[in-house]
């Protein structure tokens, strides 16, 4: 038998105990036929086979995010100007203000989520003011976390909201002293409020969000995701909303393996979702790229304890236990695996009160089911997910929210928060994500940065070294341990002969890297099902062709998705999608309009960002009139 593909001179870490490093791989129909040295695998190689020398960079297998929210993602990407990552205020208004100047009436500009106010220079948030003078008459939506959003007068315009507009139930809408709307709208504690505003916008069309998804997939490559599961989510309709990934799939363009669970739909009708679910989907239906993963992460809505950490702990009403029950009961006896949001220990004991009673009737018996987030579960309510079978999908929020979660409850809770360690030492699975991209960014390198070096994007350390992962555990957890999410641990999550062949090739070794730079770390090769899927530096020969951005409008077309400098080098005055296709040339020429030069970076606005002066000392590096270098 001859290879499809080999790599080879790799420097492997295959998350397979037996075999635990590798130089070369061979491919053959979308799986690993052979793992080893160069001389074994060579030996698989023919005139048809495509080899592939990966110089040295650190090879892993491809990363899988156990709870996300692609299938969402995907439909709204194109639209959304992504501050993720970005490392100053003074950038994302920059980044505001460019994107008003391109986008057409009656669109808006959007910014929802993936961002923390702590991950910005000047440690703050933008004011409404700051905003209305950026925008004075394109619809701009920012949403923060799942706690607030701003809002221009002109967003307040088109979705109508005045002195005579009711709060919501759970939401509140700041009013000035008339009694007129600011802008600002508060989850208090239910984010349905921010949910129900966005929904107001205007939506792309089908063949927009066709290629909006096949960009945020592309993007998902380039941080070197290979696989997720997608938890559902609100304002996300079952089939309606899952044609264009049907569409993509039967088309063969799925650039990432999706395992999807239905997450129900209707408050009060709960019960009557699922029940119409389990006699119309077959439990796994699809295949190996895109399937069916069971239900949740809502199973009915009196279960959702909302996660606003600047907000107390909300106090679930009584008839949850009730709700709850019947929708686990039809799940159990169905043999349908569920996941269910549970954020509080509080919560989770009264949810796990209702599994223990749903076991003793029909038992549980192996059912794969899954607890998402479980921030603060105690060691008591671990052991009794471990005893039911369960397992916890644990997410990178606190490094978003941390600095909130410890002004709340104090250092020493926080520093258990979540306690992953615990769980991993009392064996019960866990898989590691994102639950991109309402609050957190889809980039798993924030996660493993955030489980591995313990800290939040702004730099707060929540926890020490006893808690700390170490950085091959923290990979497993986005690799192996993510796969029994999907009940595919056979299938998938490491190097091994038989396995599907997801690989992601670094742009730098993630296990010997400083704790800064695992942040910066991107695929510089992504491989899915044996077929190459993003490739650039050293492997640029090797990718697809680029996909044009449509409308060609979109922040998109010049900031792409995560940060990277590299794309604000493009001038914002370059016909819109034009900018990311220039030569270098265009691009040298197309520099910031700078106030003035500092006198430690001058100019050079990427050495400012990558310097190592001490800019987390706010009081000294930045002053009175901070640093220039962020002045544009």
């Amino acid at each position: 038998m001859k290879a499809d593909l080999i790599l080879y001179n790799g420097n492997i870490h295959t998350v397979d105990r037996d075999n635990p490093t590798a130089t070369a791989v061979a491919i053959k129909d979308g799986k690993f036929v052979a793992v080893g040295d160069d001389s074994a695998v060579m030996k698989y190689a023919d005139d048809n086979t495509k080899v592939i020398d990966l110089k040295r960079k650190r090879t892993i297998p491809g990363i899988n995010d156990s709870h996300t929210h692609l299938i969402r993602g995907g439909l709204n990407y194109n639209l959304e100007l992504r501050w993720d990552g970005v490392p100053s205020l003074a950038d994302a208004m920059r980044m505001l203000k460019e994107q008003v100047a391109r986008t057409p009436t009656p669109q808006w500009v959007r910014i929802i989520g993936g961002w923390s106010e702590f991950q910005f220079a000047e440690r703050r948030m933008p004011t409404l003011e700051e905003i209305n003078d950026a925008a004075p008459d394109t619809p701009v939506f920012i949403m923060h976390l799942y706690n607030s959003a701003l809002l221009n007068r002109a967003a307040l315009k088109a979705v109508g909201y005045t002195k005579d507009t009711p709060d919501p139930v759970g939401g509140k809408i700041q009013r000035n002293i008339s009694g007129e709307p600011t802008g600002l709208l508060l989850a208090s504690p239910s984010a349905a409020i921010l949910y129900a505003t966005l929904a107001k916008g205007p939506k792309l069309s089908y063949e927009y969000q066709l290629n909006s998804s096949r960009h945020y997939m592309r993007e998902m490559n380039r941080l070197g995701i290979t696989s997720v599961i997608d938890a559902g989510g609100g304002f996300q309709n079952f089939p309606d909303d899952y044609k264009v990934i049907d569409e993509l799939h039967k088309n063969g363009e799925l650039t990432v393996r999706i395992a999807y669970n239905l997450f129900t739909q209707r408050p009060k009708h709960e019960e009557e979702d699922f029940d119409s679910w389990v006699k119309s989907v077959k439990l796994y239906q699809g295949d190996d790229m895109y399937r069916h993963n069971g239900a949740g992460e809502m199973l009915v809505f009196s279960a959702a304890d909302f996660e606003s950490f600047m907000n107390p702990r909300p106090d679930l009403p009584e008839v949850m236990e009730e709700e709850l029950e019947r929708v686990v009961r039809l799940l159990v006896a169905n043999r349908w695996p569920f996941r269910l949001h549970a954020t509080y220990n509080e919560s989770i004991t009264r949810f796990l009160n209702v599994f223990e009673k749903v076991n003793r009737e029909i038992p549980f018996d192996g059912l794969p089911w899954i607890f998402d987030h479980a921030e603060t579960i105690d060691e008591k309510n671990i052991e009794r997910v471990k005893v039911l079978g369960g397992g916890i999908a644990v997410q990178s929020r606190m490094a978003f929210q941390g600095e909130y979660f410890t002004d709340r409850y104090g250092k020493i809770a926080a520093g258990q928060t979540p306690p992953v360690k615990k769980m991993l030492d009392m064996e019960v699975p866990v898989g590691a994500g994102t639950d991109a991209t309402r609050v957190s960014s889809y980039n798993p390198w924030i996660g493993l940065y955030w489980l591995s070096a313990g800290k939040t994007v702004g730099g707060l350390e929540l926890y020490n070294d006893e808690q700390r992962l170490s950085r091959e555990t923290a990979l497993e957890l986005y690799t192996k341990g993510s796969a029994w999410f999907s009940n595919e641990q056979q299938k998938k999550g490491a190097i091994k002969t038989g396995m599907l062949a997801d690989v992601t090739v670094l742009d730098r070794d993630y296990f010997t890297i400083e704790d800064e730079e695992i942040k910066s770390i991107e695929a510089a090769l992504t491989i899915v099902d044996g077929r190459i899927v993003y490739a650039k530096d050293d492997f640029q020969q090797w990718g697809p062709p680029p996909i044009p951005v449509l409308p060609d409008w979109s922040p998109t077309a010049i900031y792409n998705g995560y940060y990277a400098p590299a794309a604000h080098k493009l001038s914002a005055k370059a016909p819109a999608g034009k900018a990311s296709a220039g030569t270098s040339a265009d691009i040298s020429a197309m520099v910031h309009q700078c106030i003035g030069s500092c006198g430690v970076h001058g100019h050079d606005h990427d050495k400012a960002r990558m310097s190592e002066v001490p800019v987390n000392n706010y009081t000294a590096f930045w002053g009175a009139l901070g640093c220039s270098c962020f002045a544009f």
